[in-house]
């Protein structure tokens, strides 16, 4: 079975502290970016937590998408979820990031509804207990010896 969405989870590092507190700023970029890349929008949610930061949530014909900013941290946490054409989440940060101008930013890519059929889902690293009995029984031994001395 193939994935049924895509889930892109976004940090923003080092954006400009002004534009992370200027609520009307923050929705207009959000906005403009999921109009650019061609999603459609249902609703969308504001609200302006005390003493600082942004949150804004938007209900979108292919899924969703969220902004949660921390201006004491220079720092924009962007969520979307798109189902069907993956790119559409691709493009919505590459043009948020125009807005928001971080220094550095990391995101992570979740293929949602795969059922673990993805490689990259399985364990890469194999743990046996074996070395580790092995090295109990020797220095289990090495105390008996030492202690009949």
């Amino acid at each position: 079975m193939t994935p049924i969405g895509r889930h892109l989870t976004t940090d923003m590092y080092g954006c400009n502290r002004d534009h992370l507190t200027d609520l009307e700023f923050v929705k207009s970029a959000m906005l403009t970016s999921i109009k650019e890349a061609g999603l459609s929008v249902i609703d969308i949610i504001d609200h302006q937590t005390e003493p600082q930061g942004l949150t804004i949530i938007a209900l979108l014909g292919q899924s969703h998408m969220s902004i949660h900013t921390f201006p004491q941290l220079n720092y924009a946490a962007v969520d979307i979820f798109t189902c069907g054409d993956y790119s559409h989440s691709d493009r919505v940060i590459t043009i948020l990031k125009r807005f928001l101008k971080p220094e550095k930013t990391r995101t992570t890519n979740i293929m949602r509804g795969d059922f673990g059929l993805q490689k990259d889902m399985k364990p890469r690293i194999r743990v046996s207990i074996a070395p580790l009995r092995r090295m109990r029984n020797t220095s289990a031994r090495v105390w008996r010896f030492l202690r009949n001395r």
